[in-house]
């Protein structure tokens, strides 16, 4: 098997670097990025929002443009989706940063903290209603939220690591 392997990769090595780029995206499975904001309160409560189809709330997330850091991404997309700034660098890199999800996607975890009473802004369109709820009691989450915060010790999922995707 070892010269098997030896004669693939020295055949592979000579093929132009364009066609070997093509061989490696054929082969390989692909995953879509993103960013996940949980932005927390000094007295304890989460940034939720409640989007279409509005089965349950989850927090501010979105995907990546080509080019875009993460953290700019998770700073846009908590913007655009409740309206509330912050820079990239005043958000920190959750532990563990990236959440990789048997589906084929890749959420990378910030976190923020802001002051009680931060005020919140949606367009109604993207999303219905931006609250902060009680991290001790919070309202019914889309099942991928709850599996997001489980890796963080919150939510309905915490205590069942076996449930995290």
């Amino acid at each position: 098997m070892h010269v098997a392997r030896k004669a693939f990769y020295a055949a592979f090595y000579r093929l132009p670097g364009r066609w070997r780029r093509r061989i490696v995206r054929l082969l390989k499975q692909r995953f879509t990025v993103g960013a996940v904001v949980v932005v927390r309160t000094t007295d304890e409560k989460l940034l939720l929002l409640r989007q279409p189809p509005g089965t349950g709330w989850s927090l501010p997330a979105g995907l990546m443009d080509r080019g875009e850091r993460p953290a700019e991404t998770a700073a846009r997309e908590l913007f655009e989706e409740s309206g509330i700034r912050l820079d990239a660098g005043d958000l920190e890199p959750g532990n563990p940063n990236a959440i990789v999800h048997r589906a084929g996607w890749i959420d990378c975890v910030f976190f923020a903290t802001v002051p009680p009473g931060t005020e919140t802004s949606v367009d109604g369109a993207e999303v219905y209603e931006a609250a902060f709820h009680p991290v001790d009691a919070l309202p019914p989450l889309t099942v991928p939220t709850s599996q997001l915060l489980g890796y963080y010790g919150m939510g309905p999922y915490a205590a069942y690591p076996e449930t995290r995707s």
